[in-house]
């Protein structure tokens, strides 16, 4: 019998990471996650993660080929195959990743941040298949992008193209963690969602259940469902939200003139009560030669599994290249 081809999908973050082995059709198995503990030294955590994906490897029921491995990962640089100045991860200014995996695997390896993963994902095994010109928006604690022109993912110059996050919204506007101000991020996120929130409650006197909240207590998931029973502040700050990412995403459209953006990550779980203003948000701001041009879509990509399946599509991308 021909033993599976598989390639290992990891998607590493400041809490968590995960991975997990992934046929050329998108079928995960073996997936799990670790504590990334980002306090230890990039070579301390490699060397856990390659005991943590032997183990796993033991445990697979049929015979496999390892064919490569793609990871996703924050401040990644594609060309270098370098992790930088991640503010999650104590790793220093540089860290050769690619170089620390390969002490243990002699395979292609590649890497990237986990926007674009999400994005080589959404083509390779999500709604955008047979798409050549799309947008993959990452709605999470911050906001991620990748941008693909010509069937090809964008990297630019310096391997770092496509940070949409951080364009900016208003020059004196709220502080990033990038050290910059008013970047769309600070918006258009689940901890811009709660600032927006916050600043509503500060601002108008209409009573809502997130007045009697702590600053804890009050998360993007709260204001969700708040705003789908009809509260007044909730609803509110998702229309701001929704009209800031829609002129943003005007921006970019005149940019790259894409078939279709899609919308993912824990911000995307809410659906039409994002997708839909931010749709109409962005119609109403675009150049008139593309309006009626981009579709806004969620994505394809199945919640949970999307990072570490992001990551397999990025060495599987790179194999059929």
């Amino acid at each position: 019998m021909t033993d599976r081809n598989l390639v290992l999908g990891i998607d590493i973050g400041g809490t968590k990471t995960s991975f997990g082995f992934v046929d050329r059709e998108g079928t995960l198995i073996g997936a799990t996650s670790m504590p990334t503990e980002a306090h230890d030294s990039a070579e301390t955590f490699v060397t856990r993660l390659h005991h943590r994906i032997e183990e796993i490897r033991e445990d697979l029921l049929s015979p496999h080929h390892l064919c490569g491995i793609g990871i996703g990962a924050p401040n990644a640089n594609y060309y270098r195959g370098t992790i930088e100045k991640a503010v999650n991860l104590n790793w220093g200014d540089s860290v050769d990743f690619v170089g620390l995996i390969q002490r243990y695997y002699d395979l292609p390896v590649v890497i990237t941040n986990d926007a674009k993963a999400a994005t080589i994902g959404e083509m390779i095994f999500g709604n955008a298949r047979g798409m050549k010109h799309f947008l993959v928006i990452t709605l999470g604690t911050g906001l991620g992008s990748g941008i693909v022109v010509d069937g090809r993912l964008l990297y630019g110059y310096s391997g770092f193209a496509g940070e949409l996050g951080h364009t900016v919204v208003d020059p004196a506007g709220r502080q990033c963690e990038c050290g910059k101000r008013g970047c769309l991020e600070t918006y258009v996120s689940a901890t811009g969602l709660v600032r927006t929130t916050l600043m509503l409650l500060a601002e108008r006197c209409d009573p809502s259940p997130l007045r009697a909240m702590s600053y804890e207590e009050m998360t993007a998931r709260r204001i969700f469902e708040l705003a789908a029973k009809g509260d007044i502040i909730a609803l509110e700050a998702f229309d701001r939200t929704a009209r800031i990412l829609g002129l943003k995403l005007a921006d970019a459209v005149a940019h790259t003139s894409p078939e279709a953006i899609f919308l993912t990550g824990g911000m995307a779980m809410a659906g039409d009560l994002l997708l839909k203003p931010t749709q109409q948000y962005m119609d109403d701001s675009l150049f008139g030669v593309y309006r009626g041009t981009v579709k806004l879509m969620l994505s394809g990509m199945e919640p949970g599994k999307s990072a570490i399946l992001g990551a397999a599509a990025l060495i599987w991308n790179e194999l059929a290249s």
